[in-house]
């Protein structure tokens, strides 16, 4: 159905428009009419047409000034200008408003048809391009808050690759390097620092967790995860890890007025805490400080800032060199982590020259820290006793380059640990499943019975095949059949049946297509190509 709107002072031209139309188009236009440049404008406010086809000369407002006018509050509507009139100024004034078509008077009816098709086929394209957005937008709403919850889950429990958060940010459209935390709890009732009936709460709030995470949305620009019990743990992206103080007021106080509102809205108590702000990858620790921030308050919000919880850095120490160090060390990555203990050593060296006290206790501090996390790793045996030279052979070092050797190659030691228990993992699993592989490639096998055999997910079998061999599962298979085939073909004992049998192919058509594609050549041309050469 179009809506056309018809904008003339004489009623002969408005009845012989009406005439077309109605002639030509039958039922699916809606006609209306006015006179003057004011009931014109009037008129559009009410009915809204799709179509305006409108002379330049009328009564009052012209044409063109009552065109402008109906721009401002009815953007998508089609100008059509007609006029008795074919002057170069009109013409000019009306492509600048958008107009589709400038016709003079007399108008024939070909060209009348004509120009509303034209018309009626941009709005037909304009009105499929909106019913697709809106199919699109409707579908991102209903599989956002699902990449939304992968997001948090991922950065809350750091059970993920870089590359993983990269892309669920990606896919967000965040761009945000920084970010905090809100912990978002529900109770019956709260006493002191506890809400009671968290089981029950949790109920009650899965039933209003899609008004919860609309009203989170109309205060923040934020990431909301999951309900886990009866807390729901918010992401807010941020520019820079800087915070004033009037921010975190502001923060605070707009953080009261949800909870105020959260509690009207949805009948059940609220408390929310907040963390500081962090790099991405350590939203978690923001998450753990505003869980502690509720633990330690009484207040309906808590902001950790404001508490005395947490470790407090002096000013110029490199916590986040500290960071980069033992996020390498437990990735394994060798090279990074020496540089990150390079750099951190020669802060100390700058900072403590004086002091060698001071650096050898952070130095042995940092080596043990590292060798608990090869052992968490499984990248080294524990040994109660293994470590009780360590305070009497920094304590006679009284040189900055003795001690920064011995620190250097104790950081270089866990994360060599590190690397080969894992390089000496995967290399074993791999070989496993080729052992496998290699015995039962006659049969049918696939990637779930081979990554059950060395009792690791599929997804991460597939990932360290890949890594070790430099060849999918199924490239492997194929290669150790397609061999084996070439070995039976050899020999003239077998039917070219019981060879596809034994390699592993139940369709001797499918195994002959296999065959060529990485052989070059059907199993026939193959056996008759070495029998020739004999």
């Amino acid at each position: 159905m179009y809506k056309i709107m018809l904008a003339d002072d004489e009623g002969i031209v408005i009845d012989s428009m009406k005439f077309i139309i109605e002639k030509e188009f039958g039922d699916s236009c809606v006609i209306e009419y006015a006179k003057t440049g004011r009931s014109v404008i009037e008129l559009a406010e009410s009915f809204r047409p799709d179509i305006a086809v409108m002379d330049i000369q009328m009564p009052g407002i012209n044409g063109i000034d009552a065109m402008k006018e109906i721009r401002t509050f009815s953007k998508n509507t089609i100008f059509i200008v007609m006029s008795a009139y074919d002057k170069f100024d009109y013409a000019k004034e009306a492509i600048k408003l958008g107009v589709m078509e400038y016709i003079t008077k007399p108008m024939e009816r070909t060209k009348v048809v004509n120009v509303l098709k034209k018309a009626m086929d941009t709005i037909d394209l304009e009105r499929e391009k909106r019913s697709n957005e809106l199919m699109i937008r409707e579908k991102l709403e209903t599989v956002e808050p699902m990449i939304e919850s992968g997001l948090v889950y991922n950065v809350l429990l750091q059970e993920h690759f870089q590359e993983d958060i990269d892309s669920y940010m990606s896919l967000l459209g965040l761009e945000a390097r920084y970010g905090y935390m809100l912990a978002v709890v529900c109770g019956e009732e709260q006493q002191g620092s506890h809400m009671t009936n968290a089981i029950g709460s949790s109920i009650r709030m899965s039933g209003k967790y899609v008004e919860i995470r609309h009203m989170l949305k109309e205060y923040f620009k934020c990431v909301v995860g999951n309900l886990m019990s009866n807390k729901i743990a918010v992401f807010i992206p941020c520019d820079s890890e800087d915070e004033e103080y009037n921010e975190r007021i502001e923060l605070i106080n707009k953080t009261r007025e949800l909870v105020r509102n959260l509690k009207k809205s949805e009948e059940i108590n609220f408390r929310i805490g907040i963390g500081s702000i962090k790099p991405v990858r350590m939203l978690s620790e923001s998450y753990q400080e505003a869980l502690r921030a509720l633990a330690a308050s009484t207040g309906s919000v808590a902001h950790v800032k404001d508490l005395p919880i947490g470790c407090e850095y002096e000013e110029n120490y490199p916590i986040n060199l500290e960071r980069s160090l033992f996020e390498r060390l437990e990735r394994g990555e060798l090279e990074g982590s020496l540089s990150s203990a390079d750099s951190f050593f020669e802060w100390m060296r700058d900072t403590a020259y004086k002091n060698l006290m001071s650096v050898r206790l952070k130095a042995l501090e940092f080596v043990l820290r590292a060798e608990s996390a090869a052992y968490r790793n499984g990248g080294q045996v524990y040994v109660f006793t293994s470590r009780d030279e360590y305070l009497p052979q920094i304590m006679e070092m009284n040189d900055m380059d003795q001690i920064k050797r011995w620190f250097l190659s104790k950081i270089s030691d866990s994360c060599k640990n590190i690397q080969n228990k894992r390089e000496e993992k995967s290399t074993s699993t791999v070989e496993q499943a080729k052992n496998y592989i290699r015995e039962h490639f006659d049969k049918d096998i696939s990637l779930d019975d081979v990554s059950r055999t060395v009792n690791i997910s599929p997804y991460y079998f597939s990932k360290i095949f890949k890594e070790e061999t430099g060849e999918n599962f199924i490239e492997y298979l194929t290669n150790v059949r397609i061999e084996r085939a070439k070995e039976l073909l050899n020999s003239s004992e077998y039917t070219m049946k019981e060879i596809c049998s034994m390699c592993g192919y139940s369709d001797p058509n499918y195994f002959s297509r296999s065959f060529k594609k990485n052989v070059g050549v059907t199993p026939t041309e193959y056996k008759e190509g070495k029998s020739s050469e004999e």
